[in-house]
C-alpha cells in the first residue's frame, strides 16, 4: 500500500494544476501508463491519493471513488481542449466540470478573498483543474505546450524567459532529441 513518503513516478510534476492533471498519463519505453490505473504498482486509490498530495489538494478533498470518476473526467475535458483549443464540444465538456463549483467572494482579515464552493465536494479536485486551465489561458495561453518529443505526451507551462522551451524535460526529451540529431550528423559522414 502507498504511504505518505511514496515516490511519484511520474517523469514530470510541479506543473500548474491542469497540466498536472493531464501529466498523470505518460509514455514510459513506449508504452502509455496512467496513474490512476495501476502506475508503478499502485491501486487507483493510491495514484489519487498521491496525485492530491502532489496538486497540493489533499487536505482539502479526499481521495475517494467518485472524486476519481470525476477527476477523469476533466482530464479527459482538459485534454480535448488543450489539443484543439477551437473544438466547441471539447469547451462544453470543461464548462462541465465547471458547472459543478463557483467563487464566493469574501472578506478576510487580510481584506477581500475567495472561497471555492461545490455542489458536491467529490468535484473539488476536477473544477480546481479546470478553473486552473482558464487562468492558464487568462495569463498565456501560447504558454501551454506539449513537449515536442513525438513519443511524449507530456504538457507543461512554458516559464522561460523567451517563451521558447520545446521539451517537458531537456533531461530527458530533450536530451534524447540531442542524440538523435548528433548520431544522423555523424552517420551523414
Amino acid at each position: 500500500m502507498a504511504t505518505e513518503a511514496t515516490a511519484d513516478p511520474r517523469p514530470l510534476t510541479g506543473e500548474p494544476v491542469a497540466l498536472d492533471l493531464l501529466n498523470t498519463r505518460w509514455m514510459q519505453d513506449g508504452a502509455p501508463v496512467d496513474l490512476f490505473a495501476g502506475a508503478s504498482g499502485l491501486t487507483r486509490m493510491e495514484g489519487l491519493a498521491l496525485w492530491l498530495r502532489s496538486a497540493g489538494l489533499a487536505d482539502r478533498f479526499r481521495a475517494d471513488p467518485s472524486t476519481l470518476v470525476h477527476l477523469l473526467t476533466a482530464r479527459e475535458a482538459l485534454a480535448r481542449a488543450v489539443a484543439d483549443p477551437a473544438d466547441e464540444s471539447a469547451r462544453a465538456l470543461v464548462d462541465a466540470v465547471l458547472e459543478h463549483g463557483r467563487i464566493r467572494a469574501t472578506l478576510t482579515a487580510e481584506g477581500p478573498g475567495e472561497r471555492a464552493e461545490f455542489d458536491d465536494r467529490s468535484w473539488g479536485p476536477a473544477w480546481t483543474a479546470a478553473r486552473d486551465y482558464l487562468e492558464l489561458l487568462r495569463s498565456a495561453p501560447d504558454r501551454i505546450r506539449k513537449c515536442a518529443s513525438e513519443t511524449c505526451v507530456l504538457h507543461f507551462h512554458d516559464t522561460s524567459r523567451n517563451g521558447t522551451r520545446r521539451w517537458c524535460s531537456m533531461s530527458a526529451c530533450g536530451n534524447r532529441a540531442k542524440a538523435s540529431r548528433h548520431y544522423a550528423r555523424t552517420r551523414e559522414r
